[in-house]
């Protein structure tokens, strides 16, 4: 009798996808609602270089209406003020970006610059350095986020260049591959020398979808799901990134450290830090005193963006449809999901959640398929960035969602991944894994060349 392993390799990795796709329940049978990634929200109409920008199916008239008006800001390019368009004037004096679109590209996700130079276009760079007692504190004079750009009349604060240096490996089988490790170098600052141990921690602008969803997970899940202490030994340690805010201790759910705990915070900081536009929730900009031109510059009210515009910029944010499967039923693309949960890849980036109470009623009590588990994971030494934010240490990082992640290339065209953009393709973004990762990582390098594809396109299919 011939034995599945004296098979040749393609071979052999037919017949295993023809025991797969025979199995019963304990094989892994489609869940019919892994279709619809968003519930009763997913996006079921449009996958073209719009996927990311449609609203939730189940809106309301109501909200459905707001929505449309957000998107409009969401698009429009603020000014200088004074300006007689006194609805979006107040932009900068230092900022990344004249819209929100600058960054989030047909609402997906941004890449670093082909050339490496600066101004970035959905690249930031968050500053720190030597604090007491070893801590990490913004600069003094530049705060806590380089502005690559600025009004006429003021200095910009610095741009900055990447390089990339080689990192080589092999797979199992012999294959060789090739990664690209960034390094960040920061020019002369426009308002003098930088303070001591500058350190710059670059973030991708990561694409829309989901968010008021990935908002509505039930605390209780998010702690039934942390494991600080590894109690159950399977070397992932995940934790919530608690945060301190007005109405008390809330988990961090956006930002790739968890550093905002609501969109309509994730969105207040995006238009201070990024536009300096100041809303109800974020009341000044990111100047400092050391920065005299951007404090004496003209504003455009107080707050720069009026509540009725902020409130429909959090309501389009927090509804942007996930869009549907394309191909969850697809023979490779189901040996894929076998091998991501075989892996271990699900021990962080966890498949289903059911909504709770959301923002709006029409995001409450979804089940959901976002593959993650919104807590923070040391990813090891290649990927940190020596920054504690919050509770995260300079090796953590928060779990991002996997849905979408296949039609980036549609929508943004590209396919830069990881907080920094610097994953060329959903290969390399794996290869970069350490920490609680490494061994999913190391088990991904043992795989022959068909089933490293397989799990691929299960990814590219979220």
């Amino acid at each position: 009798m011939t034995r599945l392993s004296e098979l040749p390799r393609r071979l052999r990795f037919a017949c295993v996808l023809l025991l797969l796709t025979a199995c019963g329940d304990d094989g892994g049978r489609l869940d019919p609602s892994e279709w619809y990634p968003g519930g009763a929200t997913t996006n079921t109409l449009l996958l073209g270089p719009n996927a990311f920008s449609l609203p939730a199916r189940n809106l309301t008239a109501e909200h459905d209406q707001a929505f449309f008006s957000g998107n409009s800001f969401f698009n429009q390019a603020w000014v200088e003020a004074p300006a007689s368009t006194t609805a979006r004037d107040g932009l900068g004096p230092l900022f990344n970006a004249r819209s929100c679109s600058g960054c989030h590209f047909r609402d997906g996700k941004a890449e670093p610059p082909v050339d490496g130079q600066g101004p970035f276009v959905g690249l930031l760079l968050r500053l720190s350095v030597d604090g007491p007692d070893g801590t990490r504190v913004p600069d003094p004079v530049y705060g806590g986020q380089l502005q690559d750009q600025a009004l006429p009349g003021v200095p910009v604060e610095a741009l900055a260049s990447i390089t990339f240096e080689t990192v080589s490996g092999t797979y199992a089988d012999g294959t060789g591959y090739t990664l690209e490790r960034p390094i960040y170098q920061v020019g002369p600052g426009g308002y003098g020398a930088f303070g001591a141990g500058l350190r710059v921690s670059p973030r991708i602008a990561p694409h829309m979808i989901g968010l008021g969803l990935l908002e509505a997970l039930p605390v209780a899940r998010l702690e039934e799901l942390e494991d600080p202490d590894d109690l159950d030994g399977d070397g992932i340690s995940g934790r919530v990134q608690w945060l301190a805010t007005a109405t008390g201790m809330q988990p961090g759910r956006f930002g790739w450290k968890g550093d905002a705990p609501t969109v309509e915070r994730q969105v207040a900081g995006a238009f201070a830090g990024d536009m300096g536009l100041t809303t109800r929730v974020v009341t000044s900009d990111d100047c400092t005193v050391g920065e005299p031109e951007c404090v004496s510059a003209a504003n455009g009210g107080e707050p720069e963006v009026s509540d009725l515009v902020f409130d429909q910029v959090v309501l389009y944010s927090r509804t942007l449809a996930v869009p549907a499967r394309r191909a969850a039923d697809d023979p490779t693309v189901r040996f894929g999901q076998r091998l991501f949960a075989r892996l271990g890849c699900d021990g962080c980036h966890v498949p289903s959640h059911t909504t709770g109470m959301g923002a709006l009623p029409e995001l409450s009590d979804q089940r959901i398929w976002p593959y993650t588990d919104l807590l923070l994971h040391d990813m090891g030494d290649a990927l940190a960035d020596d920054v504690p934010v919050a509770l995260a240490s300079g090796r953590e990082w928060k779990t991002p969602p996997l849905w979408g992640l296949g039609l980036v290339r549609g929508v943004g065209g590209h396919t830069r991944f990881l907080h920094d953009g610097r994953a060329r393709s959903l290969e390399e973004a794996i290869l970069w894994h350490g920490g609680e990762a490494e061994a999913a990582r190391e088990a991904f390098t043992q795989l022959a060349a068909d089933e490293r594809d397989a799990l691929i396109a299960f990814i590219e299919d979220l």
